[in-house]
C-alpha cells in the first residue's frame, strides 16, 4: 500500500475522533488504532498526584482506603480524565464555571471539558453528591486516570 495512502489514513482517523480504522485493498491490509490493544497504557506523569490515581479508582469501595492510597488526595468518590488533553472548566473563558468546589452535583451533571484534539469532551458526574475538590487547575494539560474532582 502506498505511504501516502497510509497518512492521509492517519490523519482520518486523527481527525474522526475513532479508535480503530481497517482498510483491506485485495490481498493488502491495514490497521490503524490510536492504542495497540496488546499495548499497556502510556506511564503516568512523574507527579505524585496522578501516579497514585489508578490504585484509588481500584478502591472504589472504601473511601478512607482510597485517601490512604492516592497519595493525600481528600476522601471521596475520584473523577479522573478518561483521556489526555487540556481540563476547562467552563465552556468558554467568558462562561461560568460548571462546578464550584461545595456545590451539589447530581449523576449525569456536566462538571468540566477536556479538549483532545480539538474536540470538546463534556466530563459528566458518574455520582451524585458535593464537589470537595477540583484537583486541576483550567487550562491545564491532563493525562488519561489524572484526577479532576473529588465527589463526596
Amino acid at each position: 500500500m502506498d505511504i501516502r495512502k497510509v497518512k492521509k489514513l492517519i490523519e482520518l482517523l486523527e481527525e474522526s475522533g475513532i479508535a480503530e480504522l481497517e482498510i483491506k485493498e485485495g490481498e493488502e491490509s491495514v490497521r490503524i488504532s490510536r492504542q495497540s490493544p496488546y499495548a499497556a497504557p502510556p506511564p503516568a506523569p512523574a507527579a505524585p498526584a496522578p501516579a497514585a490515581a489508578p490504585p484509588a479508582q481500584t478502591a472504589a469501595g472504601g473511601d478512607s482506603e482510597s485517601a490512604e492510597d492516592s497519595g493525600g488526595l481528600p476522601s471521596g468518590h475520584v473523577v479522573e480524565s478518561p483521556m489526555v488533553g487540556t481540563f476547562y472548566r467552563a465552556s468558554a473563558p467568558s462562561a461560568p464555571a460548571f462546578v464550584e468546589e461545595g456545590q451539589r452535583v447530581n449523576a449525569g451533571d456536566t462538571l468540566c471539558i477536556i479538549e483532545a484534539m480539538k474536540i470538546l469532551n463534556q466530563i459528566e458526574a458518574d455520582v451524585s453528591g458535593t464537589v470537595k475538590a477540583i484537583l486541576v487547575e483550567n487550562g491545564a494539560p491532563v493525562e488519561f486516570g489524572e484526577p479532576l474532582m473529588i465527589i463526596e
